[in-house]
Formats: C-alpha cells, sequence, structure tokens
C-alpha cells in the first residue's frame, strides 16, 4: 500500500463525508451489528478531484500489481463506475457482475462481453467481510474468466474479511484502510484521540458489542 496516496485517500473520504466515524453514537448495519464507521465510497464520484485521486489510484495498483491485466471488470452496483473510468485511462474492457442472473432476456449475470480466457481485475469500492467480491471473483472464474485479483478504494482490514480472502486465494490491494483512516481522522479532528481505542477494539471483532462501554 502506497502509505501517502493511502493517507490522501483517507482525508479525501473524510472529508467530502463518504465515511463518518461516530464511535459514540454509532451506525447499525444492515446485519445488525452497531458500528463506529459507515463507509459510501459512491460519493467519490461527485467530486471530480477525489475521483480523479482514486480512479488514478486504482491504475497505479493494477500497473503495479496486476501488470498482466486485460480486462477490468466492476462489483454491482459501487464498483461499476469505478470500473469505467479505470478502463478509460487504461483502455482496456470492461465489464461488470451483477448480485444474480437476470431472470429476463438472456439471463446474464456477466454485463459486456465474458473475457474467456483473459486476465480479469475485480474493481470494488469497500471490502468488509469479502464474501459479496470473492462471489463475483467466483463468477468470473466459473465463466472461464483468469482473475488476477482485486483493485478496492477502501478495506475495514476484518480479520474475518482478510481469512475469507485468504481462504478464496483471492488477492486484494486496497488505496486505504480503516487504521490510516482512524490516524488521520484523529490528527484532522474528526473524532478525539481517546475513541480510537474504541475504532481498534471494534475493528478486531465487529461482533463484540463491548466496544462501545470503552
Amino acid at each position: 500500500m502506497n502509505l501517502e496516496l493511502a493517507n490522501q485517500v483517507a482525508k479525501n473520504l473524510l472529508k467530502i463525508k463518504a465515511v463518518f466515524l461516530k464511535p459514540n453514537d454509532p451506525f447499525t448495519w444492515a446485519s445488525g451489528i452497531k458500528s463506529p464507521i459507515y463507509c459510501d465510497n459512491r460519493l467519490t464520484l461527485s467530486y471530480p478531484e477525489v475521483r480523479k485521486v482514486v480512479e488514478n489510484g486504482l491504475v497505479e495498483v493494477i500497473k503495479e500489481y496486476y501488470p498482466s491485466c486485460e480486462v477490468v471488470m466492476g462489483t454491482s452496483t459501487a464498483g461499476i463506475a469505478h470500473a469505467a473510468y479505470v478502463s478509460e485511462i487504461l483502455n482496456c474492457p470492461m465489464g461488470y457482475v451483477r448480485g444474480g442472473a437476470k431472470d429476463h432476456g438472456r439471463g446474464n449475470q456477466i454485463e459486456g462481453v465474458v473475457p474467456v480466457g483473459k486476465n480479469v481485475v475485480v474493481i470494488e469500492d469497500l471490502i468488509s467481510t469479502g464474501g459479496s467480491v470473492i462471489e463475483v471473483v467466483d463468477v468470473l472464474k466459473e465463466a472461464g474468466c483468469n482473475v488476477l485479483g482485486i483493485a478496492s478504494i477502501f478495506t475495514y482490514e476484518l480479520a474475518k474479511g482478510i481469512k475469507k480472502l485468504s481462504e478464496a486465494n483471492v488477492e486484494n490491494h486496497s488505496l486505504s484502510c480503516f487504521s490510516i483512516l482512524a490516524d488521520v481522522a484523529s490528527k484532522e479532528g474528526y473524532i478525539e484521540e481517546k475513541d480510537i481505542a474504541k475504532l481498534r477494539k471494534f475493528q478486531s471483532n465487529p461482533s463484540d458489542p463491548s466496544w462501545m462501554d470503552l
């Protein structure tokens, strides 16, 4: 991970409120987990200067870690626009993978020309537990694509997600991460330094609500 870029991306996400930190008034995820952080990287699309940093960063990740990439595939829906921008810079084909096959027409799950035998990089906006992006990788592999790995904007660095990706033998490289963002948030005054302990404990085990008692 490029630390200078990681810090810049973290600053940008906080500035445009793509990431909210509320350690004393947590969010409730769809799973029911109480979380001090909420991330919506779709907002980067509305800020050209922030978007430019993100897309150029994803391109650099691909060039460094996946230099043989021939096609980029976005995750549905948040990764689609980012994949389109990245493919434009790289001048390569792109497509995206639906959350499930369509129930009409040709019943596609992969949209765009299916890159059978091609080296593919998946573009994802956020890595949490890793389940949804691994499903995308599996769909592409089953279709005959050679998936090199994932290029993502942000990762929560959750142990569960890291384990799942490792067990699935799926490589991921993110532009920024939870630990860097927490440090930047403290330095920039988005949260108080004492609240970092709450963030760290949550990150170590999101299912354990005792982080709220610190």
